[in-house]
């Protein structure tokens, strides 16, 4: 079975529990990065899904794009072979390469999300 890692900050997130299940998918879901963080300790996930928010206002020394920044290089040393797969909405879509640039991400997909699109993240068609 594999696992995936959901840090659900956001009323818009989401949630395909039919599709994990049929994947064979533990889907665990986090809605602190704090709470995902000490999870990762124990386990490292096959996948991670978040939710792109730029960081119009958070960022005093330079180095934050936004809300994912500390988790994504928190699974870059405790899971680096985690597949990264950002939601976000189609507003934020002239930031999100700021975000790639930085961390490697698997798929990046904008609300609304289709279980579909969902599927071809996890790698099947």
């Amino acid at each position: 079975m594999k696992t995936l890692f959901a840090l659900v900050e956001s009323p818009f997130f989401p949630q395909f529990p039919d599709l994990y299940q049929e994947l064979d998918i533990d889907m665990q879901r986090f809605d602190s990065a704090r709470n995902l963080h000490r999870a990762l300790q124990k386990q490292a996930p096959d996948f991670f899904v978040g939710e792109f928010i730029y960081g119009w206002g958070n960022d005093y020394a330079g180095n934050t794009v936004s809300n994912l920044d500390v988790t994504l290089r928190t699974l870059q040393s405790k899971a680096p072979k985690a597949k990264v797969i950002v939601f976000m909405q189609p507003s934020e879509a002239p930031h999100i390469g700021k975000l790639t640039e930085i961390f490697p991400v698997h798929a990046v997909l904008k609300y609304p999300v289709t279980e579909d699109e969902m599927r071809t993240a996890l790698g099947t068609p």
